[in-house]
């Protein structure tokens, strides 16, 4: 035994040695050891705006840790950009990248076995990739969200990416000149920062402030401003603190702080895939939450913030009209907050909102009143039926009518729908099903920004419902339904429906039903065959084998053993 004990005690001495050696090549002195080893997960990349800002964040944050006394450990994190991506195939690999960031960083921060971590990230899986590291991790953690891009200007109108998305078929149709179309194209990103309106990356980073990881504020900052420097050094210095108090995300991350979550993202009228990243992040945080948990939120919460995509303004907006602590108190005043949620900043998030006032300012229109509300109720609602039993997400805001039933237009990819929806051979009541774009079959479950806004851009937003396996950009509005589960691939309904056959989409039920009789539908399933896989190898064709359904988050760890 004493033999064992020697052996181990070498075997250690030499593993200290060693790591001493290491960081003394990089101009450590001895009492450097006796500080907190502290991440710095950096998303800084020049493949996109939302992250082409993230340096200086960066290094504001890093001088903090030093400051407070600790060691800063960088390392970086790959993006994707959804905007570049949207209606190509390299759009496959979005969903995907939120995977990569999560495993990346959780290989940085266990592999170094670091005493904390600061993830710093704009596009839109960078949010939901860093949180589900930083829940696997559970070490001390707080994120930093990159900032929203200012809005673009042209002839008197706010832009966003979103803008030229609808202009190409706005341009398409010949409601707009080229003139416009080029201007409009040029114009809409003025700068570096994250899709202005409340689209993917602004309602995941949103409600990472009422879920107590991030600053609140900060979240509605813009990229290009001090303020936005200023808040990643104060998170730097809570970070710190938090280290020396022990306190662990799964001591912030709860059900109840997934609620408020929740329950802030339907205020603002967010994003569809918060839904699916949500799923995902209580699965890495092992808490019970379901899609069913989702709809119950939305009935009891009422969207109070007029926000693009099917409203008026954008972040920036909101953050002059108080951003989201205004919203939380609001939500807190009228019962539907956990007020003795903890944050990152060691007080509760009734402490944190205790000097704001339960009414928003009257000289905004941003931020409406509870008792005024855009929606009473929120617009993420979960449809069940005979094509989505386990079930998918529409976007029901902004809608005069949320329910149609009509033929059925069936395409098997997103690029066919996209050369249909151009040629013009989509008419006002059809149903398009876009299938084969799920979380396997796809794979990487694309999202179908393309079609909806060539929808929008050639006036059929109103009048042509739209089914998916695939996803929708935070930017998409209209009759969409999405995450359509048990997707194509598998066998869905969905894979069964033939051109012409009725559908319909009715939120006010909460319903979407092929309406094909069942012995029929029988037929059809025994003569299905699965497709062949699209990719047989690397990430692509490891995300089809490994991906879950849409309705449990499409994760990749689930049921590995």
């Amino acid at each position: 035994m004493p033999h064992n004990d020697r052996s181990m005690n070498v075997t250690q001495g030499v593993a200290r040695s060693a790591n001493r050696a290491m960081y003394y090549a990089m101009g450590y002195k001895d009492e450097d050891f006796d500080k907190p080893m502290v991440g710095v997960a950096n998303g800084h990349s020049t493949i996109t705006p939302c992250n082409s800002g993230l340096q200086k964040l960066a290094d504001a944050a890093i001088a903090a840790i030093h400051a407070e006394g600790g060691n800063s450990q960088v390392f970086g994190t790959p993006t994707i950009s959804d905007g570049i991506g949207m209606g190509t195939e390299g759009m496959k690999y979005s969903l995907v990248s939120r995977e990569v960031i999560a495993d990346a960083i959780e290989t940085c921060v266990n592999g170094q076995w670091m005493d904390g971590v600061i993830v710093i990230g704009g596009c839109d899986k960078n949010m939901p990739g860093g949180l589900m590291a930083i829940m696997r991790c559970n070490v001390p953690a707080i994120y930093v969200y990159g900032g929203t891009v200012k809005p673009g200007h042209y002839k008197g109108k706010d832009l966003t990416i979103v803008s030229a998305f609808e202009a190409v078929g706005e341009f398409s149709a010949g409601r707009l000149s080229e003139t416009d179309f080029k201007e409009i194209e040029r114009r809409c990103i003025p700068g570096s920062g994250s899709c202005g309106g409340m689209y993917t990356a602004n309602t995941m980073s949103s409600s990472f402030e009422a879920l107590g990881m991030s600053m609140l504020y900060s979240s509605t900052q813009a990229n290009p401003d001090q303020d936005k420097v200023d808040s990643a050094a104060e998170a730097a210095g809570v970070l710190m603190r938090a280290i020396r108090a022990g306190l662990k995300p799964s001591q912030i991350v709860t059900r109840k702080s997934i609620e408020n979550a929740v329950s802030l993202i339907m205020a603002v009228g967010g994003s569809t895939n918060a839904v699916l990243h949500y799923l995902a992040i209580a699965h890495c945080a092992s808490i019970d939450w379901t899609i069913d948990d989702f709809e119950r939120i939305r009935r009891r919460v009422p969207v109070l913030c007029d926000l693009k995509p099917s409203g008026k303004y954008v972040a920036t907006d909101l953050h002059r009209a108080g951003g989201v602590p205004q919203v939380l108190k609001i939500l807190l005043a009228n019962g539907l907050l956990h007020g003795d949620c903890m944050t990152i900043t060691g007080r509760t998030m009734a402490e944190e909102l205790a000097n704001l006032p339960a009414v928003p300012r009257a000289d905004q229109d941003v931020i409406r009143p509870f008792d005024q509300p855009l929606y009473a109720q929120g617009h993420l609602a979960i449809l069940k039926g005979n094509l989505a039993p386990e079930g998918c997400v529409a976007k029901i805001t902004g809608l005069k009518n949320p329910a149609i039933t009509g033929p059925a237009r069936v395409f098997d990819s997103e690029d066919a729908a996209m050369a249909a929806i151009m040629a013009d051979q989509i008419r006002p009541g059809d149903v398009l099903v876009i299938r084969y774009e799920g979380p396997k079959g796809g794979p990487g479950m694309r999202e179908m920004l393309s079609p909806t806004s060539a929808l929008i851009g050639k006036g059929l937003g109103e009048s042509v419902g739209l089914i998916t396996d695939g996803r929708f950009s935070g930017g998409t509005w209209g009759m969409v339904v999405g995450h359509v589960a048990p997707e194509a691939y598998v066998g869905g309904n969905i894979a069964l429906i033939e051109e012409g056959d009725s559908i319909t989409i009715d939120a006010h039920q909460l319903l979407l039903q092929l309406n094909v009789d069942e012995a029929a539908l029988a037929r059809r399933r025994a003569a299905w065959k699965q497709p062949a896989p699209r990719y047989t190898k690397g990430v692509l064709a490891k995300f089809a084998r490994l991906a879950t359904t849409a309705s449990r988050g499409a994760v990749t760890d689930e049921k590995l053993f």
